[in-house]
Formats: C-alpha cells, structure tokens, sequence
C-alpha cells in the first residue's frame, strides 16, 4: 500500500482577503456614518417644527376665545397667564391654553410677534446658533416654513 503525502494545507484567511474586507468596511462606514450623524439636527429641526405647529394652534383658540392675538409684548406667556396690560382678554380659559412653554431643542424661547411680518404673527426658533439670521442649522425656523 503506498500512501501519498500531501501537505494539507491550513484554513483561515489571506492577508489579501482581510485587507479587501477591511477596505469594504472603510468605504461603506464613509458611506454611512455621514448619514447617521446628520440624524440629530433633523430631529430638532422636527422637534420645533412640531413645537411650532403646538402653539399655533394655542394661539388660535386664544384667539378664538379673545377675538385678538396676544400682543408681542404679551408674548407666548399669555397661553400659560392670564396677560395684564392691552389687548386685555375678554375670555381668557382659566388654566391656559398650554400647560407650559416650550424651549426650542437648543434651550432657547421661542421668539413672538404680533403683527408678524410674515403672516398674522410671526412665530419661529433662532436656530442652533440662538441668533438671528444664519445658514443651515443655525437659520431661523419658523411657522412660515410650514
């Protein structure tokens, strides 16, 4: 009987075979981590959106109960208290109108105005940057975006 011997050979990977896995890898992280990150920011974008769309209809049933907007010295405040000073309400909901105010996803008030420039008023966000004007995350977002 007469055997061959072979060598066997040894499993496992080739250095040139982790290295294409490795560039795989590479190019499909520079793929998507930029997507992933952008995430955040359009989430308070929508946050705010959503936050805006809230106290609009707030200051609609003020509104419609008062027959007037608060006034921009008012402000916002007056869907949360009874607001002192004119245009006094005629029938302000006892409790308000919102349980509390919101803070836009950067910790900063919401900004009011009435008349607005835009519309009857003009409700918005500065921004990321908590400052008028800007571009991109730091532009203002308001309810003349919706």
């Amino acid at each position: 009987m007469r055997m061959n011997i072979h060598p066997r050979r040894q499993g496992g990977f080739t250095l040139i075979e982790v290295m294409v896995v490795v560039v795989i890898l590479g190019i499909l992280a520079a793929i998507v981590v930029p997507r992933i990150m952008d995430r955040p920011d359009e989430a308070r974008i929508t946050k705010v959106q959503n936050d805006i769309r809230a106290l609009e209809s707030a200051l609609n049933l003020y509104r419609l109960d008062n027959f007037v907007y608060p006034s921009t010295d008012q402000g916002l405040q007056a869907l949360v208290q009874r607001p002192s000073g004119q245009p006094e309400p005629r029938n302000w909901r006892q409790g308000g109108y919102i349980d509390r105010l919101p803070m836009d996803p950067w910790g900063n008030p919401y900004q009011y105005l009435h008349p607005g420039s835009r519309g009857d008023f003009d409700l918005y966000s500065f921004g990321a940057d908590g400052r008028p004007g800007g571009e991109g995350i730091n532009a203002e977002i308001g309810n003349w975006d919706q």
